[in-house]
């Protein structure tokens, strides 16, 4: 059978999974389907008919052998003992009733000769059909070296019995070449006996025995008149068998092609719908929409044509799903890859036209606005002005940069977001054209705006300006309005340190008169400096507390929708629900981090010293995270030492520091590995303890920058890390102590943290008081 279309062998990559997925059936040179069962039914077919017919054809041959046989026995019996032909034919040798019976006997189709012999072994009369030819003399010499056996005749007279003799002989070559098989004479012979004297039935003329024979056994104790040969071939019968094997074969071979048909057109019905299922299974590999089948059958092959048909439509759905994923992901991937670019640009110039042209350039290429502007105050005229504007053309460009608005508090948009501080989605420029300067209206035309979002600079309770941006024909979202908001922080703080740094400038090309009036400016721009550091500090700490509440909130009923509460939740939703979880104690570690990171920065964490033994402590923090690392199969095993003295230093600190270790070490162990921390006393008067643990290790390369806030150190694990403060806090902590830290690590071994304590004076040992909580 020729291999179709969809027997070759091919792939393709699915655009929904990224996966090479088989799209054919079997491959080239292999046989179908449909080919194995047409093979294997004809097989099971004709071996079954070609069975059954053997066992026919046996059981017939051997049911007519019997009959052959029973038909020899017969004739030779009914003629031995016919009383005419003893006493007629036999004792008076009258070859005329001899001749009569021969011919009777030979009238059979199976006798093919008939041989009479009298009691001193002369042959009386003899005929054979196979010689075809008859004489008036009975008495015929015997043309065949095989048959009819002349010793079977001596056997006879010499033992003569009371049953037929049968005796095979094999057919003359001329007679056997005419049939299929070899031809085979049965040889029938039996004695014609006389009863021995004494007996009155005898004829007065017949024989007697001998005296000497009065103790013989029956059949001696008679008289042998004669020896009557009957030979019966098998050729009608073999002819007869070669007739029905040969209607038999036809039988046979009309069965197994019906049955090869009928199995032909059962299969079609099978592999014809899942053929088609391939074709579908291949569109939706290559990511074309699948073509509905339709079930011909409603058995298992239609049942699964329905199953697929549903199966299809959902990868279909889940495709789409994935792919509104991927967008959303790479829409808030363009918009932290544009944050961080903005905050890089105001990190590396302070040239205030240099840097707005390359903020909206960024926002523009990062998050897919069409055109961008940016209007400043002039504190001084209070008046607005246009001091960037980017994806317009330079007529227009040129045009806005002429526009010199007054800022006045008449219910316009420019007095919402100059005066009022107010932030603005417009979704159709007609629907506030009357709220709207006239050539700023004019100027928004002829750029093709439809839609824009629209924020306020305000830097230092100072309203510098506003910040709008349109996407061409698509309307803005609310998503804009908050990510435009978000950067508007940045871009005011930037634009406030670029004049700064402006007046800064002017300063130093002032005359040498002027260096006090200078030196006061430069400490009133220091001083302001300070004060947003301050702000940046206090902001960290007072958004670090108050984050925690709607957080624990969230957590809260995240955790009753996912446990039921609220009633039964779906897979999907209890997916989400743990994801949501996840984030959520990822951020509280963030802001834990920031919070501690804030108060090393303002100096507010002062140390209350006193003895500590450094492995009661451990012990405690380990008890707190041992349900932690019970969920990952992590062994958590403190080190006993004995002799261990306390150490000097600040309880909740030292807890601290051993906390942050630990649980780094869980985070960034895989489930089964080992965590190990002991304790060892130095020279120099320190407790060195270790953290060692079996997780994926460090590269030399990012050692170094280990100990760094904001370290940007890669992971194996990504979601397990925070804001990169946990080990600059540590290390921090440690240095408060007048101890060190540092670190042993080698990629795909494990790594082990070392820090040192100083012991207390006098060396003596302490208990350590309850733990603070730290949170995971």
């Amino acid at each position: 059978m020729k291999p179709t279309d969809a027997d070759k062998p091919s792939a393709s990559l699915s655009p929904a999974m990224g996966l090479m997925v088989p799209t054919s059936l079997p491959s080239k040179g292999f046989p179908s389907l449909r080919t194995k069962f047409v093979l294997f039914f004809t097989i099971i077919l004709a071996i079954a008919c070609s069975t059954l017919s053997w066992y026919f054809i046996e059981n017939r041959r051997e049911a007519m052998a019997g009959n052959l046989q029973q038909l020899g026995t017969i004739l030779l019996t009914n003629v031995v003992r016919n009383e005419h032909f003893q006493y007629a034919g036999l004792v008076a040798e009258d070859r005329t009733t001899l001749q009569q019976f021969i011919e009777g006997l030979l009238a059979v189709e199976e006798v093919v000769y008939v041989v009479i012999t009298g009691s001193d072994g002369t042959v009386l009369a003899q005929h054979m059909k196979a010689t075809g030819r008859s004489s008036s003399s009975l008495v015929q010499p015997v043309d065949h070296p095989r048959y009819p056996d002349s010793q079977i005749a001596k056997q006879l007279l010499q033992a003569p019995r009371a049953t037929p003799l049968m005796t095979r002989l094999p057919a003359s070559p001329a007679r056997s070449n005419q049939f299929a098989w070899e031809e085979v004479v049965y040889d029938f012979a039996m004695p014609v006996l006389r009863t021995a004297k004494g007996n009155t039935a005898l004829p007065p003329f017949s024989l007697q025995l001998d005296e000497d024979n009065a103790g013989s056994s029956p059949a001696q104790a008679s008289l042998v008149s004669g020896i009557v040969q009957i030979g019966l071939t098998d050729a009608h019968l073999k002819r007869e068998l070669t007739t029905l094997m040969t209607n038999i074969l036809l039988f046979t071979a009309f069965t197994v092609v019906v049955g090869a048909l009928g199995v032909h057109l059962l299969t079609l019905r099978i592999t014809r719908p899942l053929r088609d299922l391939g074709t579908v299974a291949k569109q939706v590999a290559e990511g074309h929409p699948p073509v509905p089948l339709t079930p011909s059958t409603r058995d298992e092959v239609g049942q699964l044509t329905s199953m697929f048909n549903l199966m299809t439509h959902s990868l279909q759905d889940r495709s789409l799903a994935i792919t509104a994923n991927l967008a959303t992901i790479k829409r808030q991937v363009s918009q932290l890859t544009a944050l961080h670019q903005v905050s890089a640009a105001i990190v590396g110039t302070l040239d205030q036209s240099q840097l707005l042209n390359t903020i909206l350039q960024l926002l523009i290429d990062n998050l897919g606005y069409t055109r961008m502007f940016l209007m400043l105050r002039d504190q001084e005229r209070n008046t607005a002005y246009v001091a960037q504007i980017a994806g317009v053309t330079p007529d227009i460009a040129e045009a806005a940069r002429q526009l010199d608005l007054p800022i006045q508090d008449d219910g316009g948009l420019q007095a919402d977001l100059l005066i009022h501080g107010k932030p603005l989605l417009v979704a159709s420029l007609e629907t506030i054209a009357d709220r709207m300067h006239p050539p700023m209206l004019d100027l928004a035309r002829r750029s093709g705006v439809t839609s824009f979002v629209a924020v306020p600079l305000l830097s230092h309770n100072q309203l510098l300006g506003y910040l709008a941006a349109d996407r061409g024909s698509q309307p803005c979202t609310e998503e804009d309005l908050h990510m435009l908001l978000t950067i508007a922080s940045h871009v005011a703080a930037a634009i406030d340190n670029a004049r700064a740094y402006s007046h800064l400038e002017e300063l130093a090309q002032h005359q040498e008169q002027r260096i006090a009036e200078r030196t006061e400016e430069l400490s009133i721009a220091n001083e302001r400096l300070q004060e947003q550091d301050r702000r940046r500090s206090l902001f960290l700490s007072v958004a670090s507390h108050e984050l925690r509440t709607p957080m624990t909130v969230i957590r809260s009923f995240a955790d009753n929708m996912r446990d039921g509460i609220a009633g039964p939740v779906s897979e999907q939703q209890l997916t989400y629900l743990t994801r949501i979880g996840h984030n959520l104690s990822r951020l509280t570690r963030i802001i834990n981090q920031l919070l501690n990171w804030s108060r090393l920065e303002s100096n507010n964490d002062m140390l209350c010293l006193g003895p500590v033994c450094v492995e009661t402590t451990a012990i405690l923090v380990a008890e707190s995270l041992r349900a932690v690392a019970a969920e990952k199969t992590i062994a958590l095993e403190i080190a006993h030492k004995d002799g261990l003295p306390a150490v000097l230093s600040d309880h909740d600190k030292l807890e601290q520091i051993l906390w942050n270790l630990i649980g780094n070490a869980i985070k960034f162990t895989p489930p089964g590995g080992r965590i190990t921390v002991d304790f060892q006393t130095t020279p120099e008067g320190f407790v060195q303890t270790s953290v060692a643990d079996t997780g994926c290790g460090i590269d030399q390369e990012h050692i170094a920058m280990l100990f760094h806030e904001f370290s940007k150190v890669p992971s194996a694990n990504p979601t397990a890390q925070g804001a990169q403060l946990g080990l600059f806090i540590t290390k921090s902590l440690v240095t408060m102590h007048q101890g060190t830290i540092w670190v042993q690590s080698t990629p795909g071994d494990g790594t082990r943290f070392f820090f040192t304590i100083p012991v207390a004076a006098g060396g003596g040992k302490a208990e350590a008081p309850e733990p603070s909580t730290f949170p995971t």
